[in-house]
């Protein structure tokens, strides 16, 4: 489980919305694949914007849900691009909760997205090198 202490980064979130009743199973609770999918966007938003193209998920690797989102609760997402190959990129992302009535933000899940640019022809592209630190 997250940590009391933990605060969600700095940067503006990739993707913000509020979970809404549509996005629960039966019982009531928001599934999992659904904050998966915000996820998602948010790290090929970021594939996208540093590949200057099509980018698509090949992997998720390390995802661990630490807390449960309620209906309401805002969600912000935020995707950080963590290392880049030759075609593929590695990107961190954590998805944060907080109900709607609170200041107080919570971790829910993080996991490392793994996209490949490609090319119009579907076929995988380079993409630039990151800069040097």
């Amino acid at each position: 489980m997250a940590k009391i202490d933990e605060q969600p980064p700095v940067e503006s979130p990739a993707v913000r919305v509020i979970a809404m009743p549509a996005d629960t199973n039966p019982h009531g609770d928001i599934f999992g694949g659904w904050l998966m999918s915000l996820m998602d966007s948010a790290a090929g938003s970021v594939a996208a914007r540093y590949s200057h193209g099509r980018a698509v998920t090949i992997a998720v690797e390390g995802m661990t849900f630490h807390r449960p989102v309620i209906v309401g609760d805002e969600v912000s997402v935020f995707a950080m691009l963590k290392s880049v190959g030759r075609t593929s990129m590695k990107i961190d992302v954590e998805a944060w909760r907080r109900a709607r009535h609170d200041d107080r933000s919570y971790r829910v899940t993080q996991a490392t997205f793994t996209f490949v640019a490609i090319g119009e022809d579907r076929q995988p592209r380079s993409v630039p090198p990151l800069p040097a630190q």
